[in-house]
């Protein structure tokens, strides 16, 4: 009988260990799921979606846009709201580079802008916070005009 306990104790302490064991990420999944993110978020603007824009902004997130940082949810959603009232999107962007922190928590993603005829104007980042599984959330955004770099 003591042994059968023994036994019995060692098994769910051995069970217990095995499902709080960390599996290791697989980045190149969350690296898929917020370059998807990013797409997702740049659709709302060809689709003329403010609301869906809305849905994908952290509540303190911070975007380097216009002559001073915007702060918060609501503050970048105003702010934006001009980018929503014509009838055509202004601009668009899509992810070319992403890349995931070892936490899997955060992640960096970046690409091109592009006018309303597809000419590049500048390039942006944008910062994504995994908030609840397979939900990220853009915590930072800035874009950078177009520049003609020279070779060193």
């Amino acid at each position: 009988m003591r042994f059968a306990m023994s036994f019995a104790a060692a098994c769910t302490t051995l069970l217990i260990g095995c499902a709080g064991a960390p599996r290791p990420l697989d980045r190149a999944a969350l690296s898929a799921q917020v370059a998807a993110t990013e797409r997702a978020f740049a659709r709302t603007m060809a689709d003329r979606d403010h609301a869906a824009f809305m849905s994908f902004l952290a509540d303190e997130t911070v975007f380097f846009s216009g002559p001073t940082p915007l702060h918060g949810k609501q503050q970048v959603a105003a702010w934006w709201k001009r980018f929503y009232d014509a009838a055509q999107a202004p601009f668009s962007w899509e992810p070319a580079e992403v890349e995931v922190l070892a936490s899997g928590t955060l992640a960096l993603s970046s690409g091109p802008v592009r006018d309303a005829a597809g000419k590049p104007i500048g390039t942006f980042t944008s910062i994504w916070r995994l908030e609840t599984p397979g939900s990220w959330r853009i915590v930072f955004d800035k874009g950078n005009d177009a520049c003609e770099c020279r070779a060193r």
